[in-house]
């Protein structure tokens, strides 16, 4: 049984002297839920939803539908949808402020625990827990300060998450035998907003230390979430940069739920160990060159083409160019997904917004160039599911046309914008009572036996 028999609805008195209005939100919803996971489970708890072969068992599980997450779902045809809306949906129907061209991410967060579409004061709201949160204690910075210069900035910010654990709520009331078991998400929800609204401030902070000889840039009362990161890296002359930052962190915000990331943290925050804990593992999977550096080696790829060239190649110059880079046995990054049979709604964001704020860039032109070449050539291969670019095609791009160059920390970035998922199902894996996550393995012998004539 995955879900507590009895689940109290009560709300104890704790919760209500100081429960935010997302709080109560989301325990209205809950008992519908909380209902519905409990029907499933004792009617149909024995039907089949995916069977496993060999090739999956050795090939990293891919494919196997083996988790449940009620933020996203990635739709071959449509996308990521975000509580089951479409990016595009997502960004024509999020709240933004007067003067915004894009959404308040706090308005994305409320999408992601609520599961409702908010309005601008629901958005706003968010926003507000944001800034009453926003203080990082001291000791994090004096710990990244003791770090070698030199040191990683996905390092750095793992470091800094894991550091704060030492505010967890969660882990002070399970430890004070303060907390029922049917208010966890409460906990949880309450270190999620801490954590999140502190995490501009870091990655600012990790930025400015390590790229620009400084410390840190007070945050800007008058900005949102998005635009104070942007405002402490030194980019507020730059009002484009702060739309961007409002784009990034929406489209990176989550990816599904068995991600490497996502499922690391998965794993680990249901061994009951806290939002800290399980967002500093997800950081550390993210790091790994297979996820998060993904967006660095396609800008890496673009800027080779193009110092290739002594003028901007033409789409033949870089047909052949292409072709040349497959038969070396190497990958052009940046095309292709797992799922995805279509281009990836998250480039066709960022494309529009290349369009209209940097169209005249250099190397965002040859986005678009090899959005017009490469998919006809990964076509002949044959052999490609999808051809089409995925949202790491030009995300280092826009980046790179704002003056944050240090292609170490994009990783960063992502991963700031994809705390705000993994810990909105961090918060609806409690609420819903899920079990600490152990699956059988087996050995070669054991598959040997199962599949091989006797």
């Amino acid at each position: 049984m995955l879900v507590e028999k009895n689940l109290s609805m009560e709300i104890p008195t704790v919760w209500t002297d100081q429960m935010p209005d997302l709080e109560q939100r989301i325990a209205a919803k809950l008992p519908a839920w909380r209902e519905r996971v409990r029907n499933l489970i004792q009617e149909h708890g024995e039907d089949i939803i995916s069977q496993v072969t060999v090739s999956q068992a050795y090939g990293g599980t891919r494919g196997v539908n083996a988790m449940i997450s009620e933020i996203s779902h990635i739709d071959p045809e449509k996308g990521i949808r975000l509580r089951g809306f479409t990016i595009p949906e997502v960004l024509e129907n999020l709240p933004r402020e007067k003067g915004m061209d894009y959404p308040l991410v706090g308005g994305l967060y409320y999408l992601l625990l609520v599961g409702e579409m908010p309005t601008l004061a629901e958005a706003l709201m968010v926003e507000e827990e944001w800034k009453k949160r926003r203080a990082v204690p001291d000791y994090v910075f004096q710990i990244l300060r003791a770090l070698p210069k030199d040191t990683h900035p996905m390092t750095m910010f793992s470091q800094a998450i894991l550091a704060m654990q030492h505010e967890s709520s969660f882990a002070r009331m399970y430890q004070e035998g303060t907390i029922q078991k049917a208010d966890y998400w409460r906990a949880t929800l309450e270190d999620s907003l801490d954590l999140t609204a502190k995490l501009p401030s870091i990655a600012a902070f990790i930025y400015n230390h390590r790229y620009m000889d400084g410390d840190f840039i007070e945050p800007d009362l008058s900005l949102d979430w998005s635009g104070n990161f942007a405002h402490m890296i030194g980019k507020s002359e730059y009002s484009d940069y702060l739309e961007l930052c409002r784009l990034f962190f929406i489209l990176h915000s989550d990816h599904e739920g068995a991600n490497a990331s996502a499922h690391a943290s998965h794993l680990v925050n249901s061994t009951l160990a806290d939002v800290y804990y399980s967002c500093s593992a997800a950081m550390s999977a993210l790091s790994g060159p297979l996820h998060g550096l993904a967006n660095q080696e396609c800008l890496k790829w673009l800027l080779n083409v193009r110092e290739s060239f002594d003028e901007f190649p033409t789409a033949k110059q870089l047909e052949t160019f292409a072709w040349d880079t497959l038969n070396e046995g190497k990958v052009i990054p940046g095309y292709g997904h797992a799922v995805l049979r279509t281009t990836d709604p998250r480039f066709t964001a960022q494309l529009e917004f290349g369009e209209k704020y940097c169209p005249h860039d250099e190397i965002y032109q040859l986005v678009k160039l090899v959005y017009e070449v490469v998919p006809g050539v990964l076509s002949q291969l044959g052999k490609v599911k999808n051809p089409w670019p995925n949202v790491d095609a030009i995300n280092g791009t826009l980046q790179h046309h704002y003056g944050v160059r240090e292609l170490n920390f994009y990783t960063v970035l992502f991963g700031v914008s994809r705390v705000l998922g993994i810990t909105a199902d961090a918060v609806w894996s409690r609420a819903l009572g899920f079990p600490i996550e152990r699956p059988q393995s087996l050995t070669t012998e054991m598959v040997e036996k199962l599949v091989l004539p006797a």
